[in-house]
């Protein structure tokens, strides 16, 4: 091997290189990757990057090359306007909004992008020439079961209306599996079914490395430490909560915020090997199935004390993980927690996410120790 070679392959290793994290690179970190690529590389990489289509034959390209699923070309196009917002509101460094709400009645999300990027007529007059009617290709879009009334809907132009104005904002819910319900008439009769809508959505982002564990029931243990009274929560019950982010594209803008939707899993995993030889066949799976009711439907039925314990585990489940969600994304800028309020606003669409206010109590007091008045000074000017 040359010398010229074992230098070359020196700087390569020596590089800085992105980490993956759950919060996403720091502008320090980005800069710092960014000015080590050579010039060459950078241009060579800016030259065949991907660009958003502006064009009704860039457009039919598009739908071409995704002729499966045509929501893909308007998706990656997002997907461009959606990397670069997050950077630069994570450069910027100003204060974010986090809205928290159990519904998001978001309706179709291709009609909303074509819409929004202003390129429903590029897409129409593609559409054409490919011999399909837009409206046709649009129908095909199943709504996506996040909300159910005027609550979501609420919800989703809130979502839009901070996009539009390029406020940094991201929305917390939960990914229902089966919405609330899907109507159908039987021998004359309404019936209520699941609604299957994710069997395919191309608008949701899985983050798998994106994960919180929420603790349930169980008991507190008290100790004393210097002085001080400290209460250690041992769970009874563990559950994993999963990202799936979507991107929120404004209107007449390219900012494109995040809705980041939580899943429910069973923190042990979905198949207990031991239990199934055992002979424990129900028992096997019994973990997993027990967590994905938490965010299986919304809204379940009351009339029963199950039911009402299901209600709460799902409004803590959500609050919980976006407010963890939200307090490693600070803890990341090294800032004191006097400027938390300065960063961070939480507004609470109705009364459902408002276990947030003690959950944010509890973090503040139990895992980071502040002392009650400074905690409750941070929560209260924290939540709108």
């Amino acid at each position: 091997m040359s010398i010229a070679s074992i230098d070359a392959n020196h700087q390569r290793n020596s590089r800085p290189k992105f980490k993956r994290t759950v919060t996403g690179p720091g502008p320090g970190e980005i800069k710092s990757v960014e000015s080590s690529i050579p010039q060459q590389q950078r241009s060579a990489w800016k030259k065949h990057s991907k660009t958003g289509f502006k064009t009704r034959d860039e457009f039919e390209d598009e739908v071409v090359h995704h002729i499966e699923t045509t929501p893909l070309a308007f998706r990656d196009r997002l997907v461009i306007d959606w990397n670069r917002t997050q950077q630069q509101h994570s450069f910027a460094d100003k204060k974010r909004v986090y809205y928290l709400s159990l519904e998001f009645l978001m309706g179709r999300a291709m009609d909303n992008a074509m819409l929004n990027v202003g390129l429903k007529d590029v897409a129409r007059e593609g559409m054409s020439d490919l011999g399909f009617r837009l409206e046709d290709v649009v129908q095909q879009e199943r709504d996506a079961a996040l909300g159910n009334g005027g609550l979501g809907r609420l919800a989703a132009c809130f979502l839009d209306s901070m996009a539009s104005m390029n406020y940094p904002s991201w929305g917390y819910g939960l990914r229902y599996r089966y919405g609330i319900f899907k109507q159908e008439i039987v021998n004359g009769y309404q019936v209520e079914v699941p609604d299957y809508w994710i069997d395919f959505n191309p608008w949701e982002f899985p983050r798998h490395d994106v994960t919180v564990d929420i603790s349930f029931y169980g008991q507190i243990h008290r100790t004393q430490a210097g002085g001080k009274m400290i209460y250690v929560w041992e769970p009874g019950e563990t559950v994993t909560a999963v990202a799936h982010d979507c991107p929120i594209p404004g209107y007449g803008t390219a900012t494109t915020n995040n809705l980041r939707l939580w899943s429910s899993k069973a923190s042990s995993g979905e198949f207990d090997f031991h239990k199934f030889n055992a002979g424990d066949y129900e028992g096997s799976v019994g973990d997993q199935q027990r967590a994905e009711t938490i965010s299986n439907v919304l809204y379940p039925n009351e009339n029963f004390e199950r039911g009402k314990e299901l209600r709460l585990r799902q409004q803590y489940f959500w609050c919980a993980a976006s407010l963890f969600d939200i307090v490693r994304r600070f803890k990341k800028s090294k800032r004191p927690w006097s400027s938390f309020t300065d960063q961070v606003a939480i507004q609470l669409n109705d009364t459902h996410p408002t276990l947030a206010i003690p959950e944010l109590m509890r973090i503040l007091l139990d895992q980071e120790d502040l002392d009650w008045d400074e905690a409750w000074d941070i929560t209260i000017n924290t939540f709108g």
